[in-house]
C-alpha cells in the first residue's frame, strides 16, 4: 500500500487566542501533542511532518514520536507552511498526503480513515458537516440572499490528497501568487474533483480560550 503522510500545521501565532494556541494545555498536554498522538497511533499513517514556529525547540518532538520524520519552520501564511511541510514528504505518485490543523486535538481514527479512503478513490477529499443554521448573504447590513443550508458545509481537517494532486495545486498557487483559505481551494481552482466525507462534531477547532472548556467536556463523552 502506498505511503500516507500527515502534515501537522502548528506554526500559527494565535492572535485571537492571545498566545500560540497550539501549545495551550488540554488535560495537561499541549494541543499539538494531542494531534500528533492521534496520527502517530493511526495504523494507516506512515510518516508525520510537523510545522512549527521557527523559534520552537524541535528535539523534544523528534524524541517523542517515532513516525515524526521532520520538523520544519512555518511560513508567513498557511499555504507557505503547507509548502514547507510538503517538501519533506517522500515523493510518491501513489501516496496520500493529509494536512491537519494543529489546533484540532480531538480528531478521531474513523475520520482519518474516511479521508484517506476517499482521497485514494477521488484524488482529493475533505471532511465536512452540513450547516445546522440558516446562512444569509449580505452587503453591508442588507440581506441579499438566503442560501440553501443543505448545500453548505463546515469543512474540517484533515484534508487528504493524492501526492501529485496536492503538488500541482501548491505549485500553481505559488506560480500565480494565489492564496487559498485551505488546500482544497487550491485543488478546486484547477478544476479537479474534491469530494466530501462525513465530518465529526467532536473535531472542533480551538480558536478561543473558551473552546478548551468545550474540548474538555467532549473528552468526557
Amino acid at each position: 500500500m502506498a505511503e500516507v503522510s500527515a502534515i501537522i500545521l502548528a506554526a500559527g501565532r494565535g492572535r485571537r487566542f492571545g498566545s500560540a494556541k497550539q501549545f495551550a494545555s488540554l488535560k495537561g498536554m499541549p494541543l499539538v501533542y494531542w494531534c500528533l498522538e492521534r496520527f502517530e497511533k493511526h495504523p494507516e499513517v506512515n510518516r508525520l511532518v510537523l510545522v512549527l514556529p521557527p523559534e520552537e525547540d524541535i528535539e523534544s518532538y523528534l524524541k517523542r514520536y517515532k513516525k515524526l520524520a521532520a520538523v520544519v519552520p512555518g511560513g508567513p501564511e498557511r499555504q507557505d507552511s503547507v509548502w514547507n511541510g510538503f517538501r519533506q514528504v517522500a515523493p510518491d505518485e501513489a501516496g496520500i498526503v493529509l494536512v491537519h490543523d494543529g489546533v484540532r486535538p480531538l480528531v478521531g481514527e474513523g475520520l482519518i480513515s474516511r479521508v484517506i479512503q476517499a482521497a485514494r478513490e477521488a484524488g482529493a477529499a475533505v471532511p465536512g458537516l452540513v450547516s445546522e443554521e440558516t446562512i444569509k448573504e449580505a452587503r453591508g447590513r442588507e440581506v441579499v440572499k438566503t442560501h440553501d443550508r443543505q448545500t453548505l458545509f463546515r469543512v474540517q481537517t484533515p484534508q487528504g490528497f493524492a501526492y501529485p494532486v496536492l503538488k500541482e495545486a501548491l505549485e500553481s498557487g505559488a506560480r500565480d501568487k494565489f492564496y487559498g483559505t485551505d488546500e482544497a481551494m487550491l485543488v478546486e481552482r484547477l478544476g479537479k474533483r474534491v469530494v466530501l466525507v462525513e465530518g465529526d462534531p467532536k473535531n472542533i477547532k480551538i480558536t478561543n480560550p473558551s473552546d478548551l472548556k468545550v474540548a474538555e467536556a467532549l473528552l468526557e463523552i
